[in-house]
């Protein structure tokens, strides 16, 4: 399969563990196009068309005109994973230019890499998380709602 950076397929995520995106959906190839040329495996970024999320900086918008999505979606950069390339399905489109600098941005803040990163996204990130109620109960909505019955 010729694989690319910034190529959109849809993926089987299954199975999943906690909070991980699962399930077949759209994600994004944020390897490198040697890595894609001879690795078995691929490193993806899960997709969403649930635009309420909160917004973060790990974020990064697509229109559902830039490839073969319904609606328009959300790039989820806090949620990587290596995968086997027979997880591909589906290919949805490409996308290059203003949209991977933007996901280099999203990656460097998801990773901690903040040579070319304003100290400011990185305080943003940190306020973002925080504001998450799940995030503060250790990360998982069910230990949120644990919580906030055991307050009661």
């Amino acid at each position: 399969m010729d694989l690319h950076r910034g190529d959109i397929f849809y993926t089987d995520l299954t199975p999943i563990v906690g909070c991980e995106q699962g399930g077949i959906r759209p994600a994004l190839i944020i390897q490198n196009d040697i890595g894609n040329r001879y690795s078995p495996t691929v490193i993806v970024a899960a997709i969403t068309s649930h635009m309420e999320k909160n917004p973060l900086p790990t974020h990064v918008p697509l229109t559902g005109d830039q490839i073969k999505l319904r609606q328009n979606s959300i790039v989820m950069l806090e949620q990587i994973r290596t995968i086997d390339c027979s997880r591909l399905r589906e290919y949805l489109g490409h996308v290059g230019g203003e949209c991977l600098r933007n996901v280099d941005g999203a990656l460097g803040v998801s990773l901690g890499l903040f040579i070319r990163q304003p100290k400011k996204k990185e305080e943003q990130y940190e306020t973002s998380m925080a504001l998450l109620p799940h995030r503060r109960a250790g990360g998982s909505k069910r230990r949120a709602e644990e919580a906030e019955k055991t307050a009661l």
